[in-house]
Order: C-alpha cells, then sequence, then structure tokens
C-alpha cells in the first residue's frame, strides 16, 4: 500500500476498509470536538457509516475526482486530509481536512496540508490548491495561512452546520507561487 512519509513523526496513507473501525473510535472520541465545525458528525453513529465514508473515497480515487489519505502520526491514524475534488478542466485540487482532538497543537495539519499541496502541484500538475474553512474556525484556517496561502474572499452562507449557516473563506495557492 502506499505511504508517503512526511518526516520522522508523520506521514499519509490512502484510505482503506481496514481502516473503518480506528477512524470511527477517533471520530467518537472526538466527536464533540468534530462536530463543532464539521456537519457529519452526527451522521456517524456507528463504523457501517464509517465504511460508507470509506467506499465512497476508494469510489472517488477510483474516478480521479477525490482522494483521501488518513494521516499517520508515530504510525497511528490522526485524522483525514483529502483533495475533496479534483477539478480537472480547470486544474484546482481542493483541500480538506481533520485532526481528533488528542493531536491538535503539534502542527501535524500544517505538514499535512504541505505535502498534499506539493503533490497537487508536482504529482497532479494542478495550476491551483484551494482550502475553504468556516470564517471563525481560526485551527482550519490557520494552516493556509502558515503554508502562504493568499486569502481570496468569502463565501456568504457556506454551508449549514446544524443549526445556522457560517460563511467559508476561501484560501488559493497556484503553482508558480508555490516554493517561492
Amino acid at each position: 500500500m502506499f505511504v508517503h512519509t512526511i518526516d520522522e513523526e508523520l506521514s499519509l496513507r490512502l484510505i482503506d476498509n481496514g481502516d473503518a473501525e480506528e477512524i470511527f473510535q477517533l471520530t467518537d472520541n472526538s466527536r464533540d470536538h468534530l462536530r463543532v465545525w464539521l456537519s457529519w458528525v452526527d451522521g456517524t453513529k456507528e463504523v457501517s457509516d464509517t465504511k460508507g465514508f470509506i467506499d465512497f473515497s476508494k469510489k472517488l480515487y477510483a474516478n480521479s475526482t477525490g482522494m483521501t489519505a488518513v494521516i499517520l502520526y508515530h504510525g497511528d491514524i490522526a485524522g483525514l486530509i483529502s483533495f475533496n475534488k479534483l477539478d480537472w478542466q480547470n486544474k484546482i485540487a481542493h483541500i480538506g481536512y481533520w485532526l481528533a482532538q488528542e493531536f491538535t497543537g503539534k502542527g501535524i495539519m500544517t505538514r499535512a496540508a504541505r505535502a498534499m499541496t506539493d503533490y497537487a502541484f508536482s504529482g497532479l500538475n494542478m495550476h491551483k490548491a484551494e482550502i475553504r474553512a468556516a470564517e471563525n474556525n481560526a485551527g482550519s484556517r490557520a494552516v493556509p495561512k502558515r503554508l502562504g496561502f493568499v486569502e481570496e474572499g468569502r463565501i456568504r452562507s457556506a454551508e449549514w452546520l446544524y443549526d445556522r449557516y457560517v460563511d467559508h473563506i476561501v484560501y488559493g495557492m497556484l503553482n508558480d507561487e508555490w516554493g517561492k
């Protein structure tokens, strides 16, 4: 199975059916933490829900329209990072991510997002990488900022989050800007 080593602590691996139990437990243990910004948490009630997500992710990968990887921190799954959408016509990779609460504050997501952005440009030859985050989600918004992404704008009422709409802030990085 493909594993991309980022550093001595961190690697990425394509999501697989065998990950369902561990991902579900990670989600379940961080439910309150994740629910603040992720609308799918309440719909993930049992391992079969996670298996359904993995099947969906594998179909996106097979169709070259998305890619989901587990983030391995010292060999344990810490969260997920993905190309939620690969827009081949416009050559844009849309990056999304989440970490379980116990793994936050260690620089994990910044390193993982750097690796995914590198792959978007060098491996997939995309023109642009884009990250969207809820306006008040300071942790998620900090990742593209640390990586030098440009804040491009706001999408008003972009997502229904349980009991309210939230605005998304859009960050972008162009291939010819990356690494400068």
